[in-house]
């Protein structure tokens, strides 16, 4: 079997060369259930030349485990060593079920169950944590980078585990174990899996004795108690619902739970529970507002968000519910909730829906069918070659290893099936299309742009559904002040509406996306577009004027850099101090100036 590596090739760098050599593996061993090893399972339960009794393989299933994996596993270490086997089948079955449904562990046995039930979207935050709104991002296809990078991700999950109150040995043999890549709940699954072989083990208990009391400890308080400590270490990871509503005056400053589904407070077609908020007269518009982040920033980012503009609740939406890439946000705002109304024709919500040529080349164990987020640059020519390579090596139908290693992968990098055994990423205009941009929107720049800027964007669906509520307030048009505009999300979701935009002040600093967004605006408005390149030279004097020249403004809308919120900087992740995220203060400090500057000129 060939070796294979992830890589991140440089989001600069889109030459689809190939040296023709596969190149070592540094990825971690990935085990195999499926593929024949040197000996030969017999119906009479032989292993490496030797007969299991019956009973031994029983306590292991009567516990929830697959009887092929305690076999395999036991082929692998043996049986000697009972509690190291337990705790290996305890990892495999983690690491099974992650694969069949996300983070949905199953509870049967003695695995310990999941508090968030995640989507299977999700590969270690990039499913939601990218840059939006103007923002730059970058890679490095270098060794020594990819390192580098490698080893902030596992310091990082090592502080994870460490506050949640493990040991920094327990959180580096877990690691060792389920690798790098783990999802940290799987880590958290194989630490408490471990600490529980270690107690039967300490116990200096047989084979026989240490399985069955194992397995008869999880049935009384030692489960219980074991499960709860697991729950509410997880719980910091997620859980709650939308209308839950942590206190923000700093007493709980560091909860904010995401919800799940990620609907938002409404969306269409879904039927959940109705959601109602009441907004004080001063926190009403206009001005409206309407600000965008990603949802997944640091404990504690959204409840200084939420604290900045007004207290309002952040409303979290997932895109994946209105197109058919995932993309989750949070957006604070201003605007009516009630009378809603998606863009029509809605959406393809569906991969095969959007993109119908791919399924002659879509294999039956690729499940998707979402994309994850869309990112800000794509994956290179040599991980295509290298996964293609693996598929032509392997078995047909490939076995279960290889199979992990091309959906890891695949998600990852929104990889689609494009020739047998051959996948590739998506093109600019197949984005275009998935976040609700015109066709070609993007065209005129350089490739490697294309892809940036529209990593960086809104998506147009969910936008547009919020904004919606403003075709009735303003029929004759809005005066939008547009902060870190980007290519234009916010203004294409308006022009869709039917929203005629008389004027727009845009902030941009990116050359790059300005002159998509002038481009567009040229060919489609006829209002008066007013270019500002740096937020800091947009001066309460200068709003001043504007508001002066205009009669003010009935809608400031965007999203602020999430360079240092995002989870997939690894480097950099210092929240709304970062040097980057930390223009946020200066929306706040435009949008306050506004509606003070606009009320006074209604008195």
């Amino acid at each position: 079997m060939a070796g294979w590596t992830s890589d991140s090739d440089d989001s600069d760098k889109f030459e689809w060369d190939n040296d023709g050599v596969a190149e070592p593996s540094s990825a971690p061993a990935m085990r195999n259930f499926d593929s024949p090893g040197p000996s030969t399972l017999g119906s009479n339960e032989w292993i490496n030349g030797e007969v299991l009794p019956t009973s031994l393989i029983e306590r292991y299933v009567v516990m929830g485990f697959p009887k092929e994996m305690v076999m395999k596993s036991i082929k692998e270490i043996g049986h000697s060593d009972a509690d190291a086997l337990l705790e290996l089948l305890l990892t495999y079955k983690a690491l099974d079920d992650d694969d069949a449904g996300g983070n949905n562990h199953s509870t049967s046995g003695c695995i310990l169950p999941v508090v968030e039930d995640d989507d299977d979207l999700d590969f270690e935050n990039w499913d939601g944590d990218d840059d939006a709104g103007g923002r730059e991002s970058s890679s490095d296809d270098s060794g020594y980078e990819d390192f580098l990078r490698e080893m902030s991700e596992r310091d990082e999950k090592i502080k994870s585990l460490v506050n949640m109150g493990f040991s920094e040995d327990e959180a580096n043999e877990a690691i060792i174990r389920c690798g790098v890549d783990a999802d940290i709940c799987v880590l958290v699954d194989s630490v408490s899996a471990s600490r529980v072989a270690e107690d039967c083990h300490s116990r200096n208990l047989s084979d026989h004795q240490v399985t069955d009391r194992c397995f008869n400890s999880f049935g009384g308080r030692k489960k219980a108690r074991l499960m709860e400590e697991s729950r509410k270490k997880r719980k910091r990871y997620g859980g709650g619902g939308q209308g839950n509503r942590p206190s923000l005056d700093g007493s709980d400053e560091d909860s904010m739970p995401l919800p799940n589904p990620m609907v938002g407070f409404n969306l269409p077609g879904y039927s959940g529970p109705s959601v109602t908020r009441m907004l004080s007269k001063l926190d009403t518009g206009p001005p409206f507002f309407y600000y965008e982040n990603v949802a997944r920033a640091p404990k504690g980012e959204w409840a200084k968000i939420s604290r900045n503009l007004f207290d309002i609740q952040p409303e979290f939406v997932d895109s994946l519910h209105l197109c058919a890439a995932a993309r989750k946000r949070g957006y604070i705002h201003n605007l009516p909730i009630e009378n809603r109304s998606p863009l029509l024709p809605l959406p393809p919500k569906t991969i095969f829906e959007a993109f119908p040529h791919y399924k002659k080349w879509w294999p039956s164990w690729d499940t998707r069918t979402h994309l994850n987020c869309l990112q800000t640059c794509v994956a290179s020519a040599k991980l295509t070659d290298r996964i293609q390579r693996a598929l032509v090596s392997s078995s047909n139908p490939p076995t279960k290893s290889v199979q992990k290693y091309v959906m890891d992968e695949c998600k990852k990098w929104n990889l689609v099936w494009v020739g047998k055994n051959k996948v590739a990423p998506l093109e600019p205009d197949e984005m275009e299309y998935i976040l609700g941009f015109p066709r070609d929107h993007t065209r005129g720049v350089g490739k490697t742009q294309r892809y940036k800027s529209l990593g960086n964007s809104f998506q147009v669906d969910t936008v547009a559904y919020h904004l919606s509520v403003l075709r009735r307030m303003f029929p004759n048009g809005v005066r939008v002040l547009s902060l870190f505009t980007g290519i234009g999300g916010g203004e294409v979701a308006l022009h869709k509406l039917g929203i005629h935009m008389r004027v727009v002040v845009s902030v941009e600093i990116g050359e790059a996306s300005k002159k998509i967004f002038k481009s567009w605006w040229d060919q489609t408005q006829t209002g008066t577009l007013i270019e500002i390149t740096d937020v800091k030279s947009l001066t309460n004097d200068r709003v001043a004027s504007f508001i002066s020249q205009f009669g003010g403004f009935d809608l400031v809308i965007g999203g602020s850099p999430c360079n240092n919120l995002a989870g997939s900087n690894r480097h950099h992740r210092d929240g709304l101090e970062g040097k980057h995220s930390a223009l946020f203060y200066d929306y706040v400090r435009i949008l306050n100036f506004i509606k003070s500057a606009m009320a006074g000129r209604r008195m």
